[in-house]
């Protein structure tokens, strides 16, 4: 499992968001997440911007949430991921 943090460097949220889902895996739940530097490519700026942190499970699926983790919908997103 894996999921996909569009952030940047200076973003307390984004900060937030990523020690959210590290307590995630202490109850259980294991998945890596790859953390892009939305700084880094000014598509991605053009695109997420003000919206970081941007939480996906899959980058060319739905937006899972933003600026705080919605829980419910990473849990239903693993539940899906698993039951597949």
């Amino acid at each position: 499992m894996h999921f996909t943090l569009y952030s940047r460097s200076y973003c307390h949220l984004c900060e937030d968001m990523l020690a959210a889902l590290d307590a995630l895996q202490g109850q259980g739940q294991r998945f890596t997440v790859d953390v892009i530097d939305v700084d880094a490519d000014p598509a991605l700026v053009e695109r997420f911007d003000e919206l970081v942190p941007v939480l996906y499970g899959d980058p060319a699926g739905d937006e899972l949430c933003h600026y705080f983790l919605d829980e419910a919908a990473v849990r239903r997103y693993l539940a899906a991921w698993i039951a597949a």
